[in-house]
């Protein structure tokens, strides 16, 4: 009997590529993925964690006491903790919270539990030390040419139909935002070698992916650890090839960072036609004083010149932006600030986040947190009102127009996709299969969150409502950011 496997995936894109790794490894092992009906039916279980926030956070914890009364009826039941509340040192703190975890596996690594897997369990917690050894001492880098070992297999019930997929190009961080957690669980910035990622980008797109996400958590500084390496400007020329090579649609790239975007970056977006005019730029806050705090290192207004060459340089462009409201020792006024930056700039979309102190940051170690939970809540749901009218204004240019849709699923009998600026648009039709193709459509609604659309000659009336709530757009997975 085959057995089973399930992965639940907390946090960012990086946890989902690393989810899909794991996923490959164990598929080329000879599992499967286990029923979506029945995930508590697998079995092996890894959780992907993430510590960026507390509700992520929690979630963790609450689906491990699930998972242990699972595996007290059942004690062969393997369980894995995986992710950035394991990190990058061996979690010896963790080993004795929940002893009854087999195996404990760093951020964006599948060999530990490989290892036990294949009855190698000694060597699985040796690996597991020599992992968290390499990061730190940043020596994993590789000879820049393609290994066999990254050819990516989709499990065999994404074969065929997922679209999109996610390739991390820098792994870690070195910036170290005085809140951020990353540097601590992800270990400092390690980029991958061009041949790897190119070797990737090729086995996904063999398999039908149409559209891949380079990430990282500062991707601006893609090659920046490696002497003489390349630019993320110059990886981009040498995916975007591949991707005329393999018939991939569509390459985008996140997180960036407004000290490390460049000319060169903005240009090679703007030139080359398979990179999608949307770019990541989180400003955090929009006044002076809390991002000197924050040691982001530039000011509101570098960042505003920033969004105007942006919009400059690629016209279409879409824009998204992180904030975090609360910080400590931000003021009314100081928020305001942040609140009239937003306005002002009317960004395609901006994720929110209520500051938490993460343990071992310097925010945490240093700095009072004393905005009051009640002052945090008021300041987010003030500012996701105001970019929900924002998104609103902004969405309604493409009302009447003729967009690309790259179609994902289908969703409550619409077809889902996105278009080049990353923005949801549904549309009907029965008549043929549209995942993983590109349909031109012409949009007839426009909502903050999503659009409606219909393919040419069809006389469809739009539902004047958004098909995806709100509360579904705030649940999608959080971005690469230092939140």
């Amino acid at each position: 009997m085959t057995m089973k496997y399930n992965i639940q995936t907390l946090g960012c894109q990086m946890n989902v590529a690393d989810s899909q790794r794991l996923a490959s490894a164990l598929e080329q092992l000879g599992y499967r993925a286990a029923d979506e009906a029945n995930p508590d039916g697998a079995d092996i279980h890894v959780i992907n964690t993430c510590v960026v926030r507390q509700q992520a956070e929690d979630k963790a914890w609450g689906r491990l006491q699930q998972l242990k009364k699972l595996k007290e009826k059942n004690p062969k039941m393997v369980i894995s903790l995986m992710g950035c509340l394991v990190g990058v040192q061996d979690p010896l703190r963790l080993r004795k919270q929940v002893p009854f975890v087999d195996v404990f596996i760093p951020p964006s690594e599948t060999e530990p539990l490989i290892a036990f897997l294949q009855d190698r369990t000694v060597e699985a917690d040796a690996i597991t030390a020599q992992v968290a050894k390499r990061a730190k001492l940043n020596q994993i880098m590789d000879e820049m040419q393609p290994h066999e070992d990254n050819e990516i297999v989709l499990p065999v019930h994404e074969q065929g139909s997922l679209v999109s997929a996610h390739i991390p190009v820098v792994y870690g961080c070195s910036h170290a935002c005085t809140f951020c957690i990353i540097p601590f669980r992800r270990g400092i910035e390690r980029s991958r070698p061009v041949g790897e990622i190119v070797r990737e980008v090729r086995s996904l797109a063999r398999q039908g992916v149409k559209e891949i996400t380079l990430l990282g958590q500062i991707v601006d500084r893609y090659g920046k650890d490696i002497p003489d390496g390349p630019n993320l400007a110059q990886l981009l020329r040498v995916i975007h090839q591949v991707a005329e090579e393999e018939d991939l649609y569509r390459i985008r790239f996140l997180t960036s960072h407004p000290n490390w975007m460049t000319d060169e970056l903005l240009e090679t977006v703007a030139e080359l036609p398979r990179l999608m005019p949307h770019i990541e730029v989180p400003i955090q806050a929009g006044d002076d004083e809390v991002l000197q705090n924050m040691k982001r290192g530039y000011t509101a207004q570098q960042y505003r010149d920033l969004i105007h060459k942006i919009r400059r340089m690629i016209p279409e462009v879409a824009i998204h932006t992180d904030i975090i409201v609360g910080f400590p020792g931000e003021t009314d006024a100081q928020f305001q600030q942040t609140y009239d930056v937003l306005a002002e700039l009317k960004l395609d979309k901006a994720h929110l986040a209520m500051y938490s102190p993460r343990p071992g940051t310097v925010s945490d170690r240093r700095m009072v947190d004393d905005v009051p939970k009640t002052e945090k809540k008021r300041r987010h749901t003030t500012l996701e009102n105001l970019q929900e009218q924002v998104m609103a204004e902004v969405n309604t240019r493409f009302l009447g127009q003729k967009v690309e849709v790259l179609v994902e699923e289908k969703v409550k009998g619409k077809w889902r996709g996105r278009i080049p600026q990353n923005k949801l648009v549904f549309f009907e039709d029965d008549s043929r299969d549209w995942r993983g193709q590109l349909a031109q459509v012409e949009v007839i609604w426009t909502g903050p969150y999503s659009m409606q659309a219909r393919l040419p000659g069809q006389d469809v009336q739009p539902i004047q409502s958004d098909v995806i709530p709100a509360s579904e757009f705030a649940g999608e997975v959080i971005p690469l950011t230092s939140f």
